[in-house]
């Protein structure tokens, strides 16, 4: 798995994230008309099964399903990963403290292999600029893949 599906896939099935999804997604039934299930009883002193009737009403879609139209709202994910890795990490303007509040290796290596996947033209040696780069690129593919990513932190 590529480090960018890795973190995009540790922010997007964080329990804030099913919250958000949670809250803001419509039920499932909405609008929806199920008949109330009937049975179909065995005849009297017989021995046959009791066989549950179907409304026909298809399987409804996973509530952990996040749709284009639904954008994982990232801030407050990070920061709850921040406050719950008990130390003082900056994601918004740092890739090693974002990757670290996910919990991943934010080791030069890493950050390498991520530089490689988003396309980073410079030396990979784990400088400021490449830094730099590497937290605005990911932070444009996350947007850019359904996370709404505080605009402050797009330019």
């Amino acid at each position: 798995m590529s480090i960018f599906s890795k973190i995009k896939n540790a922010i997007f099935g964080h329990p804030a994230a099913a919250a958000e999804q949670a809250s803001t997604s419509p039920s499932p039934s909405a609008g929806l008309q199920v008949e109330p299930s009937a049975t179909t009883a065995a005849p009297i002193g017989g021995t046959a099964p009791v066989t549950p009737a179907t409304s026909g009403a298809a399987p409804a879609a996973s509530a952990n399903t996040r749709t284009a139209s639904q954008p994982v709202d990232i801030a407050p994910i990070l920061d709850s990963a921040v406050k719950q890795s008990g130390q003082k990490l900056d994601w918004k303007h740092s890739i090693v403290d974002l990757m670290k509040a996910l919990g991943m290796d934010a080791s030069l290596a890493e950050r390498k292999e991520l530089a490689d996947e988003l396309g980073y033209p410079g030396e990979k040696d784990g400088s400021a600029a490449m830094n730099t780069w590497l937290h605005k690129a990911l932070l444009k593919k996350l947007s850019e893949n359904g996370g709404k990513v505080p605009a402050e932190l797009l330019d």
